[in-house]
């Protein structure tokens, strides 16, 4: 299968923030690769969080940006396919291997928008009484205009439509549409093929990922494309069987819960071992994860 390609380096980095170290990381031997997705719709695929990409007349239009250490190349790869700099950087959630790249963008006169939580929790200072790290972000990769529900965006003769999802991968995921292209960014509301990472401590529950899934499968039809936070570009049938292991997932994990088992004890009855042949990731930690949203002690 296409998806047994995918290295998992970049979905451990999901849970990483810009910190010194990740600053440090060897990016040396990384290739963005552009992928054409729709009519002036790319995605790009590095190490980290996949990028998607708007170009047109307006100028090019980034959804996430990976790592700081990929700027360079990542800004070679947009010229390659438009001319101009980047305008608008959309942050689909905090994490640092879709927010690393923000400082670059913002100094070179991006403006960086996200959900509000995105915000707060890249800068603690507003977000202190949940924040259990001191790194704080430089204050040019914070966003600068933020959303609490929705926010929509002319450009490209496009309508880029953002969304926010509740407590899904985290409490401050939106979700893109690029409503005349026909296409859908996730963010890491979906990994495709690989369990996904539910940050629980940003907030993260396993029924919003599920509730995410089924308001995008309500959106979509066998022509959309469907951009994951990890994994290869999808369409409606993956959303689909990626929703369905979630909620087979789930509901194995309440029937423990109802049964009185620990957190503990349902990862090790292992509710996902059904899926191990033909998902890559950490099974494990998602369940402690979901586990946790749904109650568990």
């Amino acid at each position: 299968m296409q998806r047994r390609f995918l290295q998992l380096s970049g979905v451990l980095g999901a849970c990483l923030v810009a910190t010194p170290l990740a600053a440090q990381r060897d990016f040396s031997g990384v290739e963005i690769r552009t992928i054409p997705v729709a009519d002036g719709v790319y995605m790009l695929m590095g190490s980290g969080g996949n990028i998607g990409l708007s170009v047109g007349e307006d100028g090019p239009f980034v959804v996430d940006d990976q790592f700081a250490g990929l700027t360079e190349k990542i800004l070679a790869a947009i010229a390659a396919v438009s001319d101009g700099s980047v305008r608008f950087v959309l942050n689909t959630h905090w994490h640092g291997d879709h927010t690393g790249g923000n400082e670059n963008l913002g100094k070179a006169g991006a403006m960086i928008v996200a959900h509000e939580n995105v915000r707060k929790r890249l800068n603690p200072e507003e977000f202190h009484e949940v924040m259990e790290r001191s790194q704080q972000a430089p204050p040019d990769a914070l966003p600068v205009v933020t959303f609490t529900d929705a926010v929509t965006f002319y450009w490209n003769g496009e309508e880029i439509r953002a969304f926010h999802v509740e407590h899904a991968h985290t409490d401050g995921d939106a979700i893109i549409h690029f409503a005349n292209a026909n296409v859908i960014h996730m963010g890491d509301t979906f990994f495709n093929g690989i369990f996904p990472f539910i940050d629980f401590a940003s907030g993260g529950a396993i029924d919003g990922l599920i509730h995410a899934a089924d308001r995008v499968l309500s959106m979509v039809n066998s022509n959309t494309q469907i951009i994951p936070g990890h994994g290869p570009l999808a369409k409606q049938d993956a959303l689909l069987e990626y929703r369905n292991m979630l909620m087979t997932v789930r509901d194995g994990i309440r029937t423990m819960l109802n049964d009185g088992m620990s957190v503990d004890e349902i990862v090790a009855a292992d509710p996902a071992a059904g899926f191990a042949d033909s998902w890559t990731g950490n099974a494990e930690r998602m369940v402690r994860n979901a586990a946790l949203s749904l109650g568990g002690q």
